[in-house]
């Protein structure tokens, strides 16, 4: 039996993946819309006159890449639920994480930062990134319970103080003074 021909008893008990453009609760929840809206064109299509079938709805590229990716066929009704059912879970029960920057990242850098997100944190562990232009370089970056701010203005603030010290070492040391010679002009 082919991977897309596989019955809905089997396809839970394997492991799914999320492809690295899938970062994002919005992807998330576009793909579950699709695949709903899918779902709704075939059921409409079984009460239609035979030989009236209009051509199937096209597919978005990360939709054909998740089916790809899990092997699974979505003109199979157990295949599209499970798929269904796997981006419910994804969406309900996934971490999430927000990192915010001073400018837009690129696209290669966002796709590296989802795979070490997925390798070393959470397998569907989803990304949404976002801009504070006002923070000079670095990130902050927030979960549901925790926030850390990796920004070079708070690496300023806790600098500080250390700062304050150098200043008044500075100025409290003796200035050294230029020694003059008799006779000479300036």
């Amino acid at each position: 039996m082919e991977p897309s021909e596989q019955p809905i008893a089997d396809i839970p008990s394997r492991q799914f993946t999320l492809p690295v453009l899938v970062f994002g609760g919005v992807e998330v929840r576009r793909l579950q819309r699709e695949v709903e809206a899918l779902e709704e064109f075939i059921r409409q299509s079984s009460i239609r006159k035979p030989g009236t079938q209009p051509t199937l709805p096209r597919m978005s590229r990360l939709c054909e890449g998740l089916a790809a990716d899990n092997q699974l066929n979505l003109l199979q009704p157990d295949h599209r639920q499970a798929m269904l059912h796997f981006l419910q879970s994804v969406e309900q029960g996934a971490p999430r994480i927000h990192i915010s920057f001073a400018a837009d990242p690129s696209a290669a850098f966002t796709a590296k930062l989802v795979v070490w997100l997925r390798q070393n944190i959470h397998p569907f562990a989803l990304l949404t990134v976002g801009l504070q232009p006002n923070m000079a370089a670095g990130c902050i970056v927030r979960t549901n319970n925790k926030q850390f701010d990796f920004s070079l203005r708070e690496r300023f603030a806790h600098s500080e103080a250390l700062l304050l010290q150098a200043f008044e070492a500075e100025t409290a040391a003796p200035q050294p003074t230029i020694p003059t010679t008799p006779g000479a002009t300036a």
